[in-house]
């Protein structure tokens, strides 16, 4: 049963930009990293928090100074960070305890503990409303808290794993982003969606489709005047086969904006050059003024400084005066795309596959940091200071708004030296290890490894059959790799992604860095158990599962939940040349939708109903309604 249930993701593609990191690959014993994840200033500019994903803390610096003046330490990989109006609270997102840590920073200690979803990450306040949104990675939703009392007022669904948020100037609607896609990947359409939710009623009102290949959309931003949204995301280029990278042909790296008057895209604008991409981009911060945006490119280890004001003209079709000078002083050079907006507002669309349309132009300029991952940034109050989360120096670094230049590095506490598991996840989400800087491995293997749920085209296998990104937890036990087991073990295809997706003969000691890191990862607890066990609707999918009759323990056993052999599962698409696929591990099913190895099922129940009608994924034609959705309960439990 279930031969090719999870979503078909180990791949060549098995390098690829950001995501969370490793802690729970970390082995019992080692020193904790020290990795700053999210920063944020006070509203007062005194204070500067920063979130620390590995050491599980809160630190607080002196805004002045830069020097840290306090630690809090949290329950487990903490994220999200953010402040009360007054500057006497800061909030921090407690990923692995699902819970929402109320930190007094005069005092220096955790005063109250507000429980969210599973795997917590954005977070922000509604002051107006009295309220608390933390965005539920795990049980994708948003959690709507009542400052006052502390308890849920409402749990919004949201899409396929949510992961930032921004409220309005307003606070009418809050805006939230999605890691992955949600959908039917074999139709070639699927793209992330900002999400929705009128903050009267606690309710979500619209996704927000975004241009097909957008994944990994980390953060977003509202203009001062609430008549925009600016959302950093990838753009993958899935309908095309793997053959090179020049020019963005497998990947770029955009940001959309987003009417927020219609509530639809109005333009998405790509933040590569024409032969050096920008991979990973993470966080999004805005001036005052709203004439500047700022973009941390977390693969390229760089920042990006937009001119909005310029921008804004030349998509209305409009001409940026001529005294203006460019941000960085060289001359305008203004693509053909702009004149052809200007005589048909419609070509905003193509401004997604010109790689020349912002920099040429002269509103973009990226600047170099020294540091390694940036990925949180803020702004201080007054405009003078951008901080910014360097996640593998374990630094909070201070650059100056308006040149990028450094001015300060302080480390958030001892950081050790990496071993090689680290040195490893620092290699798998480096950009700057692939020709051109278009990617990186977490790229495709975001969320420690696992998968960004689109269909590649990779040529392990030949040309014209794209299947779904894998998942690499437990790669290196459950051989072969790649869904047509083409590469006899995760080994083989981790040298292979950098030969053939990064296009760079490895150093053979990061080849072993890399395998290391991903032997180290381990599966998450599923947000589906109940106190860590099993519901009493899980238990009875698990006798289910169990049952000779129904058959899915039989290719599925434990404790791999997977047998390691090639089946015949009636999942054969157009494009396929083979009805045998490999049976992958089922462990993190709940995490790894869309199913199938041609991600053509959005979800178990399709798996197990519509796409088994000849009874190849376990023989469920028989069970009732309760019966499959007790059994998909417990997968989605593993």
């Amino acid at each position: 049963m279930l031969r090719r249930m999870l979503s078909s993701r180990t791949g060549g593609f098995i390098l690829a930009v950001a995501g969370l990191v490793l802690l729970a690959g970390q082995p019992a014993g080692a020193a904790a990293y020290r990795s700053p994840y999210d920063v944020a200033y006070s509203p007062d500019g005194k204070l500067l928090a920063a979130s620390d994903h590995t050491c599980a803390s809160v630190v607080l610096l002196d805004a002045a100074s830069n020097k840290v003046v306090k630690e809090v330490k949290l329950n487990g990989k903490p994220t999200g960070v953010a402040w009360s109006p007054k500057s006497d609270r800061v909030y921090v997102s407690e990923q692995s305890a699902g819970t929402v840590a109320e930190v007094d920073p005069k005092a220096g200690k955790v005063v109250r503990r507000l429980n969210v979803g599973a795997r917590p990450a954005g977070v922000v306040l509604a002051p107006k409303h009295g309220l608390l949104l933390a965005v539920n990675m795990g049980t994708e939703s948003v959690s709507a808290i009542d400052l006052a009392s502390g308890k849920e007022k409402a749990r919004i669904p949201m899409l396929n794993t949510p992961h930032g948020i921004a409220v309005t100037p307003d606070e009418s609607k809050a805006l939230v982003t999605n890691l992955y896609p949600f959908g039917d990947a074999s139709k070639a359409t699927q793209a992330g969606c900002l999400g929705v939710i009128d903050l009267k009623t606690l309710k979500k009102v619209k996704d927000i489709q975004f241009t097909p290949g957008s994944t990994l959309m980390r953060e977003a931003v509202c203009s001062p005047d609430g008549k925009w949204a600016y959302v950093s995301h990838t753009l993958g280029r899935f309908t095309l086969p793997t053959t090179q990278l020049d020019r963005g042909w497998i990947n770029t790296n955009a940001m959309t904006v987003v009417d927020l008057t219609k509530l639809e895209p109005y333009a998405t604008v790509l933040l590569d050059r024409l032969t050096e991409g920008a991979s990973d981009p993470w966080a999004v911060v805005i001036s005052k003024d709203g004439k500047t945006l700022w973009v941390t490119l977390s693969g390229v280890h760089q920042i990006g400084r937009i001119d909005l004001e310029s921008l804004h003209l030349l998509m209305d079709g409009k001409d940026i005066p001529k005294d203006k000078p460019t941000p960085d002083g060289t001359p305008r050079h203004l693509s053909q795309i702009w004149a052809e907006i200007k005589k048909d507002p419609a070509k905003r669309d193509f401004l997604a596959n010109d790689l020349a349309a912002l920099y040429g132009a002269g509103l973009l300029v990226r600047t170099r940091l020294k540091c390694s991952g940036p990925r949180g940034a803020d702004l201080s109050p007054d405009g003078k200071k951008l901080a910014v989360a360097s996640y593998f120096t374990g630094e909070v670094v201070i650059a100056e708004p308006g040149t990028g230049k450094l001015t300060a590095a302080t480390p958030v506490g001892n950081q050790p030296a990496a071993d090689s598991i680290r040195k490893g996840e620092i290699v798998f989400h480096d950009g700057t290890y692939c020709f051109q800087h278009w990617l990186s491995c977490a790229t495709c293997h975001p969320e420690d490894a696992r998968a960004d749920g689109l269909n590649w085209d990779l040529l392990n296998d030949g040309i014209g059959n794209p299947k779904n990104t894998r998942s690499l937890l437990w790669s290196h036990k459950t051989p072969p790799a790649m869904s047509l087991g083409v590469r006899a073990t995760s080994d083989v295809a981790t040298l292979a992604g950098f030969r053939f997706i990064l296009f760079r003969e490895p150093e053979p000691g990061d080849v072993d860095h890399v395998k290391n890191y991903l032997r180290s990862l381990e599966p998450e607890k599923s947000p589906y158990l109940v106190n860590g066990k099993l519901s009493a609707k899980a238990q009875q999918g698990k006798k289910l599962f169990e049952d000779s009759k129904v058959g899915c323990a039989r290719c599925h056993p434990a404790p791999l939940l997977t047998d390691l052999k090639m089946y015949k599962v009636d999942t054969r698409g157009e494009l396929d040349r083979t009805d045998e696929f490999d049976t992958p591990t089922l462990v993190e099913l709940w995490r790894t939708a869309p199913y199938l190895h041609d991600g053509s099922a959005k979800t178990l129940k399709e798996v197990l109903t519509t796409r088994n009608k000849k009874d190849q994924h376990g023989k469920t034609s028989h069970l009732s309604k309760d019966q499959i959705d007790a059994l998909v309960e417990y997968l989605l439990s593993l």
